[in-house]
């Protein structure tokens, strides 16, 4: 009698599900050439001719109707104002308008022959219309994705499945699929698996995406939160969500979370190490947004940046310039920098205009125009009257400061400074103030004698 105990997963506890998986996989293969046989013969038998003929026939109708049709009713569809969403649909239907004519049609053709023959004789028909009509709906549904080359991607995929349904080989497929499995350690990994759990995972993803942009939509519509608080409830929400699918995906697919404990953990130093600043960036994004130093419409200086704030990330700051520039700031930089909020308690803000005039000027004077220019410039604040004082008793100038107010920073503020300052220009003008120059003498150590030149003598012609 022979000592060897089998012990669990060994060799021996493998050997039937290899060959139960061996099985499968030749099972497949010989109905996959019988079919191939069977569809060899009979697309010699006058009713698959017959099927093969009317469907190309129907197609070629279908796309000559389609080029006809479609301009006519593209122009249409551009001269209505529907929701954009449904626009889109309706923009793809007509793009595939050959398979609106053909489906119909071909259903059509299958009743007809259904009457004067044998169901089997017609199967061919059926197929056709039935998985023409499945193409049509999934390629229109698909558009409710932005990306092409994903809807692109979840059609034909989709299209696929229902093809195989209808045909009967969906299930001896997954059964393809799932028997070419392997095993590390206690999970059993199968292409069937990677290919549902990969499918799930970015449907749920797409769709927790989308919920968290829609919920970050109605928080923006609440007039009663401030900005700061909208744009971080708006992210917590998508990035909850985000986990949850990742979570429900995982589990929906039979995917035990703890054999990921120890592989987390690797990736979790390696990602402390490797992504420093990413992580630095998002906790100094939330800090932003909890201490609420800046925020959307914001007027800022950061080192030469100066715009306002147009958008908060989680990675970095969206910062517009005058000229148009949108500058990328990461987080941290409004942490670790030094940052003027020009709008951080009230939008008011003081501007300085400094200026000079002759010592023959009347300093009360000089006031009063000053005041009474800035006062004229539209965007000067009427909140706090500007004001002018006298500085200082310069070499050849009386120094004066004007100081004025302004609500709207974010429009700029070296424009408002020359408005201001041709305003006190065409002031003094007016009433004749000098602003004096600089004069420079130059004082020569030894007598100098300025002679003209002699004029150059004529020479007579001829």
């Amino acid at each position: 009698m022979s000592d060897h105990v089998s012990m669990p997963g060994s060799a021996d506890a493998s050997a039937p599900q290899e060959a139960s998986a061996i099985q499968v996989v030749e099972g497949v293969g010989t109905g996959l050439a019988n079919f191939i046989e069977r569809a060899w013969i009979s697309i010699y038998q006058p009713w698959t001719l017959y099927q093969i003929g009317i469907i190309l026939g129907i197609l070629l109708v279908s796309v000559v109707l389609s080029r006809f049709v479609e301009p006519k009713l593209e122009s249409w569809v551009r001269s209505i104002k529907l929701n954009p969403g449904f626009l889109r649909v309706l923009a793809a239907l007509l793009r595939r308008m050959e398979w609106v004519f053909f489906i119909p049609a071909c259903y059509t053709a299958y009743l007809i022959a259904d009457n004067y023959t044998w169901p089997w004789n017609v199967l061919l028909l059926r197929i056709a219309y039935t998985l023409a009509l499945a193409w049509l709906v999934i390629n229109v549904l698909s558009r409710v994705i932005h990306s092409r080359q994903l809807a692109r991607t979840v059609a034909v995929l989709a299209w696929i499945i229902v093809a195989l349904q209808l045909t009967g080989y969906l299930k001896p497929t997954t059964d393809t699929l799932d028997a070419l499995a392997f095993r590390i350690g206690e999970v059993r990994i199968s292409p069937l698996l990677v290919i549902q759990t990969t499918a799930l995972l970015i449907s749920l993803v797409w769709l927790a995406n989308n919920g968290g942009k829609f919920a970050e939509t109605r928080l923006k519509a609440m007039t009663d939160l401030t900005p700061s608080l909208q744009v971080l409830l708006g992210k917590f929400i998508k990035i909850f969500l985000v986990i949850t699918a990742i979570i429900i995906a995982l589990n929906s697919v039979g995917i035990d979370l703890t054999v990921f404990a120890v592989f987390s953990g690797a990736v979790g130093v390696g990602l402390g190490f490797g992504l420093q600043k990413v992580v630095s960036n998002f906790i100094s994004g939330v800090i932003i947004l909890m201490d609420k130093s800046i925020k959307p419409g914001d007027t800022i200086s950061l080192n030469e940046t100066f715009g306002w704030i147009r958008e908060l990330r989680s990675r970095f700051v969206s910062v517009v310039t005058r000229d148009g520039r949108e500058f990328l700031i990461p987080n941290e930089d409004f942490i670790t920098e030094k940052v003027i909020n020009w709008s951080f308690t009230d939008k008011l803000v003081r501007l300085d205009v400094e200026f000079g005039v002759s010592y023959d000027s009347d300093p009360h004077e000089i006031t009063r125009l000053v005041i009474e220019a800035a006062k004229s410039v539209e965007r000067v604040s009427p909140l706090k009257d500007p004001v002018c004082w006298m500085t200082e008793f310069g070499d050849s100038s009386i120094n004066f400061v004007a100081r004025f107010w302004i609500t709207d920073p974010q429009n700029g503020l070296t424009n408002i400074r020359g408005k201001v300052m041709l305003a006190i220009w065409d002031a003094f003008k007016e009433n004749d103030v000098n602003i004096p120059f600089p004069h420079r003498e130059i004082i020569m150590r030894t007598p100098i004698t300025v002679e003209s030149a002699p004029e150059p003598k004529r020479t007579k012609k001829g």
